[in-house]
């Protein structure tokens, strides 16, 4: 996957890119991001990128003229290579970003990335070069960089060997809508607190219904709302009024606890 990313501090991403899987999946290029300076294409002699908003307001506005001139490089260069990349703007107007939008993009061979700032982004650009707004959630930071490097993150998750194994993107939280059950290592028993004796069985398929069980625990107790939209087997279902009936026990306990 190549990606492209369009940003007035380039600096912002420089350790991010190169540290943990990220940096990791570059150097085994599975990714190749560029990270292009629009202070680099502006005509300006003094370098600005922005400017006051007609109309008046305030704060300013990003240019359009070293983002015209910057899009219409990168598009070249990749319709030379007969590719045409999908241009993502950074936006608390645009989608918000969860695990089906990051299994989606995954599937691009190359993505661009706008990352705005100030104000916003003149309205001629996103008209022009902008398929898609992205959102990482119904916030405002002081510009796109940070959201670009959290989407950067979560879409190489589904790239083809970034991960250490093949299936950890399916098994992590909300893949299958649900929250991930609890995760435990080496000891199997610190400070007094042992490790849930079904995890040292080596009994796959008694892990596997203990896994789905405390992920719909785990799911019912942070966050509930999630379970309206899973479709639910009628295993699901059992475990769910068997939770609903230990919740109820633990609570009468607790109760008579405090009398």
């Amino acid at each position: 996957m190549i990606i492209d990313i369009l940003t007035v501090f380039p600096e912002m991403f420089e350790s991010p890119l190169n540290t943990s899987l990220i940096g990791k999946a570059i150097n085994k290029g599975l990714l190749t991001v560029n990270i292009h300076n629009i202070r680099d294409y502006t005509t300006d002699k003094h370098f600005r990128t922005d400017d006051s908003p007609f109309g008046g307001g305030v704060g300013m506005v990003m240019s359009p003229q070293p983002l015209f001139d910057l899009y219409d490089k990168i598009l070249a260069d990749a319709q030379n290579e007969g590719k045409k990349p999908l241009s993502l703007y950074m936006s608390p107007q645009g989608g918000v970003l969860n695990v089906d939008m990051a299994a989606e993009l995954s599937e691009e061979e190359h993505i661009v990335i706008l990352c705005g700032h100030y104000e916003g982004v003149d309205q001629r650009v996103l008209d022009t070069y902008v398929d898609r707004e992205v959102s990482i959630g119904d916030y405002v930071l002081t510009g796109g960089e940070l959201p670009a490097l959290v989407l950067i993150d979560a879409v190489a998750r589904f790239v083809s060997g970034v991960l250490g194994k093949g299936e950890s993107a399916t098994n992590d939280s909300f893949s299958d809508g649900l929250l991930e059950s609890p995760q435990y290592t080496r000891p199997s028993e610190f400070r007094g607190q042992s490790v849930p004796s079904v995890l040292l069985s080596g009994d796959h398929k008694r892990i596997s219904e203990w896994r789905r069980k405390e992920s719909l625990r785990v799911t019912m107790e942070k966050r509930p709302e999630l379970l309206d939209n899973v479709t639910l087997s009628k295993t699901d279902k059992r475990y769910i009024k068997e939770i609903q009936a230990e919740m109820q026990g633990n609570k009468s306990e607790e109760g008579s606890e405090n009398e």
